[in-house]
């Protein structure tokens, strides 16, 4: 994905019964929705429906730069061509959401971003032993708000610990925001709950590491 990616850490495997409140949120956050396998969730989230205001006007269009067919009736036309007006551009959020870790798939991809951390264990009093990515596929500003409230959403239904690398001269401002439990990786990634990314999300410095 192109945009910013979290990362929610967990103590214990998710019971069935948590993937299904998982599965229900994001069903109800989502304007498109796909399973790719159980527990990895292609989706678009309208930012407005995580509380957060696109600040467009809901008539805006985006110059299409090529008359591809050269009539009044282009809109019209191509529309019917590709399924969607390119003129009227869609502010969904793509995401993907995903659950990781042994016997759920990606098992490779939660070694190698879970190899070697004992700060991280340390700060965490547990070793993950499964993880979910929250991943956006844009990374304008609204893009890296949305990516923070998702992530604190899924986070009051399955529960865990959000992991995030910072930028430079990041940790003095996240340090004293609620919810922080700690700072590692010489000052290179926060770990906290979803009250302190809520609270991140509202201080005029913040921004997600792409």
């Amino acid at each position: 994905m192109s945009g910013p990616t979290l990362v929610i850490e967990l103590a214990e495997p998710l019971p069935p019964a948590a993937v299904g409140e998982f599965r229900a949120l994001l069903v109800g956050l989502s304007s498109h929705f796909e399973e790719k396998r159980p527990g990895f969730f292609d989706v678009n989230v309208p930012a407005e429906r995580l509380g957060v205001e696109d600040g467009r006007d809901g008539d805006w269009r985006k110059p299409f730069p090529l008359p591809l067919l050269g009539s009044a009736s282009a809109d019209e036309g191509l529309a019917a061509l590709v399924g969607f007006n390119p003129q009227r551009e869609d502010w969904r959020r793509p995401f993907y959401v995903y659950l990781m870790g042994p016997g759920v798939g990606d098992e490779g991809i939660f070694e190698a971003e879970h190899a070697d951390e004992p700060e991280v264990v340390a700060v965490l009093g547990f070793s993950p032993t499964h993880a979910v990515n929250v991943s956006a596929g844009c990374n304008r500003a609204i893009d890296h708000m949305s990516t923070a409230l998702l992530t604190a959403a899924v986070m009051d239904v399955i529960g865990g610990v959000a992991k995030a690398e910072l930028l430079d001269g990041q940790a003095s401002v996240v340090a004293s925001l609620p919810g922080v439990l700690g700072i590692t990786d010489g000052d290179g990634m926060v770990l906290g709950t979803a009250e302190f990314l809520r609270g991140w999300v509202e201080h005029p410095a913040f921004r997600l590491l792409k």
